[in-house]
């Protein structure tokens, strides 16, 4: 029988994923490290509310395997229960209720029975906010008004100071809130919060020393040469990232002179893969189509240094919330639409099936370009003068 959907992650490749996640990587860093979909690592994230799963242990006080493989000896050689009892160091009772309930005397096998106990013992312990109804609903409702978990559990504490069924951590409202296995507040209750985040971040989650939310020494479009300003001259590139369903994307490069559009194949949102697939494509160009690249202020772009550095390509970065500043590449980004529906999956086309589409929409009439198609613009524009 086929399996159905994604692979899912060994034991050994979640234990790596929680680890990699506490060190700070994003879902895409991690899902290349594993081979895995970041789909695939933002569903072990989630089922779990982002908390990495606590392995089990065997309670101290519990009879070991050791100890069962004992009292089975003993058995075998009819042995008193008392004489085993002490042999191990338990009490006759404990012995006694051990043999009883897995099999008696004759049935008692040392292996199956220590089995059985560790499924009796896989029992979650209910949490104080299942337990206790009244603190449950105070929860809930202060949740509803926008409280933070840590207000709520500060606010508590302060109410009812000499009333410990009334105290909770704020880590506990968390847990009960992003793990929906526990059933006890309701999922529309995560709307409230701050954040809105889908799962919480483990305590040792930090992205200290991390580039975050801005682009270091981008270079800003206000300093764009007047030739790229004007398309006086080809080389001169728009930039921009196309969304799809599943955390798909594909990079879109436009010719600002003649239009002419390049698709690349990316394997992730991050800055390593979008810089990576972009300079491959790009050294293939020749020379003097290398002048200039105009991106947002996308951090998948956080890495341009290394994309100046691998293809001489200068990167120009628009000012914030103003897509106008790369009109060319927004307005090709629609024709590509048809080509590339929205919530669908751009994983499953390879980069050959992207060289295809870029070169029927290269060779489609623009209005723009008096209805000269892109790919004839582009050859009119580096043929050589003689």
């Amino acid at each position: 029988m086929h399996q159905m959907g994604r692979p899912g992650l060994t034991p050994d490749q979640k234990s790596e994923l929680w680890v990699r996640r506490n060190e700070g990587e994003s879902l895409c860093e991690i899902g290349r490290a594993l081979q895995k979909h970041p789909a695939s690592v933002f569903g072990v994230l989630l089922y779990h509310g982002g908390y990495p799963p606590q392995p089990r242990r065997r309670a101290p006080r519990a009879l070991s395997l050791e100890e069962r493989e004992e009292i089975s000896r003993g058995l075998a050689g009819d042995e008193s229960l008392r004489i085993i009892a002490s042999r191990i160091g338990r009490s006759p009772s404990t012995v006694s209720r051990e043999i009883e309930r897995n099999g008696g005397r004759s049935r008692y096998r040392a292996t199956k029975a220590d089995n059985r106990a560790w499924q009796r013992a896989c029992r979650p312990k209910p949490c104080a906010l299942a337990r206790k109804g009244r603190l449950r609903l105070t929860v809930a409702r202060k949740l509803a008004r926008e409280w933070s978990p840590e207000q709520i559990a500060g606010w508590l504490k302060r109410t009812y100071p000499d009333d410990a069924t009334m105290h909770v951590s704020h880590e506990t409202i968390y847990k009960s809130l992003f793990v929906q296995s526990r059933g006890v507040l309701r999922k529309e209750l995560m709307k409230h919060l701050r954040t809105k985040r889908a799962f919480r971040h483990a305590k040792g989650y930090s992205t200290r020393g991390q580039v975050r939310g801005r682009i270091i020494d981008g270079i800003s479009i206000s300093e764009r040469p007047p030739e790229v300003d004007d398309r006086a001259v080809p080389g001169h590139w728009e930039g921009d990232l196309i969304s799809g369903s599943g955390n798909t994307h594909i990079a879109t490069l436009v010719e600002r002179q003649t239009r002419f559009t390049m698709l690349v194949k990316v394997n992730g949102k991050d800055t390593g893969a979008v810089v990576g697939a972009i300079s491959r494509q790009v050294r293939r160009l020749p020379g003097e189509l290398r002048g200039s690249l105009t991106w947002d202020r996308g951090m998948e772009m956080a890495g341009h240094k290394a994309l100046t550095t691998a293809t001489d390509l200068e990167v120009y970065f628009c000012d914030p919330q103003c897509p106008w500043q790369r009109g060319t590449n927004e307005n090709t980004n629609k024709l590509l639409r048809q080509y590339l529906p929205k919530k669908t999956d751009l994983s499953v086309h390879s980069q050959a099936d992207l060289n295809r589409i870029a070169k029927k929409l290269n060779q489609r009439p623009r209005k723009t370009l008096n209805y000269m198609t892109p790919a004839e613009k582009l050859h009119v524009s580096v043929a050589p003068t003689s």
